[in-house]
């Protein structure tokens, strides 16, 4: 078995598809920063198939990073002239395809100089961004955080940036000296608003130094808002190995996805754009609307089987699926107290959006690990979940189904399963969550004072009560007994 490259391509399996397009014929035109397995298994994908088309060739993508894990992977793929197998899990079997949209891989440098020498380039038009809903630099109101230390360093040493968004800042600085056209920068991240929070970081960052260079960011930079959407599991060995059995490739790096991928977005690119609507991608002034089903149905769906899963002991989505209370905890939560709450979108059955979901989530061969799914609940409930508490309890209508999931992921955060086995750290502030969710079990209130997370609902009356008197059952008598009392709905209704 020869190493995946350029040069091994005709080589390969014939069940492995790979580029008719040469690396040759393709020339930069987006720097990506933040290549891990989602942006290969999604925007480089998008690429791939366009440049399969034949259109689109000078809109290649340069791969940047800022973190030692960045620099890792870059490694990892100039060691394979940067190609990826991307592997779809779909029921009726898996189908593997080596892409080659990128073409190049900035060095990981502490002042970012070959990243912002790449984004200073012309050619630049789109600067991207996969840096987790965490990497925004948001306070406990989701405004731009001026206290926190990496952006207090950049605002103090702007020449020598050691986040992303203070390199996009000395590009975009440099540009404007040389008077160039400003690159847009498209946040791929998951989270409401990508668009606007990453302008708001941006220029927020900006105004700590120089307030009328942040102005003039607002004025002239575009920042388009987008939804993206791929259930894309983390690699580790067994994927590697999977992939080099089945499809004899060695590939150091491949990704393993489902099928289904979304992406929408608002068609703001001043400097111009792929054309990605001739392969799937959806460009629309009504992003907000796809975006909070997503969020809210599918994000916050993984939140309702995650807890109750990582309690009993289960490691995959599928198996979560598979448990009859898990499903049906889930489906009678988004049925009652999420998809009434979500807005209208375009040609869109929610109802038929969620029967998707739940297929997706029960996919076998997805292998989706529920540790990852309860990973930094301290930043996704906020974002995921409590929109919807939100929302019933204006309609008047205490949500115990949400309530119990808040519970559960107290209960989580204790550091012990239903079994006494140990729970690892799975939070970047877990010590803290683990501190308060001992403290819940005498005292629920504990819990819902984390104000950044439950705000007004957490001095709701009614949400507290449903929550305290949940939180109490779990530890008294397990996850499965309380499942069970809900879904036979004895559980404290409103």
């Amino acid at each position: 078995m020869d190493k995946l490259s350029l040069a091994t391509l005709k080589a390969l399996n014939p069940r492995v598809a790979r580029p008719s397009y040469a690396r040759a014929d393709l020339t930069p035109g987006i720097v990506h920063i933040g290549v891990g397995n989602f942006h290969r298994a999604h925007q480089a994908v998008y690429l791939d198939r366009l440049f399969e088309t034949g259109r689109g060739l000078d809109w290649a993508l340069i791969g940047a990073g800022v973190r030692a894990a960045d620099g890792a992977m870059r490694e990892r793929l100039l060691g394979q002239d940067l190609l990826t197998t991307v592997v779809e899990q779909a029921p009726e079997g898996r189908r593997a395809r080596v892409t080659g949209a990128m073409v190049d891989f900035v060095p990981i440098a502490p002042d970012n100089g070959p990243l912002i020498a790449a984004m200073a380039q012309p050619s630049t038009r789109i600067v991207s961004l996969t840096v987790t809903e965490g990497g925004y630099y948001l306070d406990q109101h989701g405004a731009f955080d001026t206290a926190h230390p990496d952006m207090a360093r950049d605002a103090a040493r702007p020449d020598a940036p050691a986040s992303a968004f203070g390199a996009i800042l000395k590009a975009l600085r440099i540009r404007r000296a040389a008077g160039l056209a400003q690159f847009t920068v498209m946040s791929c991240d998951n989270l409401p608003g990508n668009g606007h929070v990453a302008r708001g970081t941006v220029t927020g960052l900006a105004a700590l130094s120089d307030p009328a260079f942040a102005e003039w960011i607002a004025a002239n930079v575009a920042f388009p808002n987008g939804m993206v959407d791929r259930i894309t599991p983390a690699t580790g060995q067994r994927e590697i190995e999977l992939v080099a059995r089945e499809f004899g490739v060695d590939d150091a790096a491949p990704v393993l996805c489902e099928p289904f991928t979304q992406w929408v977005l608002e068609d703001n690119f001043p400097q111009g754009r792929p054309p990605l609507e001739e392969v799937g991608v959806t460009f629309t002034d009504q992003v907000h609307a796809f975006e909070a089903m997503k969020i809210r149905i599918l994000n916050g769906g993984h939140a309702v089987i995650a807890y109750p899963a990582g309690l009993l002991g289960l490691e995959f989505a599928h198996e979560a699926m598979q448990d009859a209370q898990v499903a049906a905890f889930l489906h009678r939560v988004e049925t009652e107290e999420i998809l009434p709450h979500v807005p209208p979108v375009p040609d869109t059955s929610l109802l038929d959006y969620l029967t998707l979901i739940e297929a997706r989530f029960a996919n076998p061969d997805i292998g989706d690990r529920v540790r990852r799914l309860c990973l930094d609940g301290s930043n996704r409930q906020p974002k995921f979940i409590l929109p919807s508490v939100h929302d019933n309890l204006a309609k008047g209508r205490v949500p115990v189904g949400l309530a119990l999931l808040s519970a559960l992921w107290c209960r989580y955060c204790a550091g012990v399963d239903d079994q006494g086995r140990k729970i690892a750290p799975n939070d970047p502030d877990w010590a803290a969550l683990n501190t308060r969710a001992q403290a819940a079990k005498d005292d629920p209130a504990q819990w819902l004072a984390m104000a950044e997370v439950y705000g007004a609902a957490g001095l709701h009356a009614g949400f507290s009560a449903a929550f305290a008197e949940a939180l109490r059952a779990l530890w008294s008598d397990g996850t499965r007994a309380v499942l069970g009392r809900y879904l036979e709905g004895a559980a404290r209704r409103p």
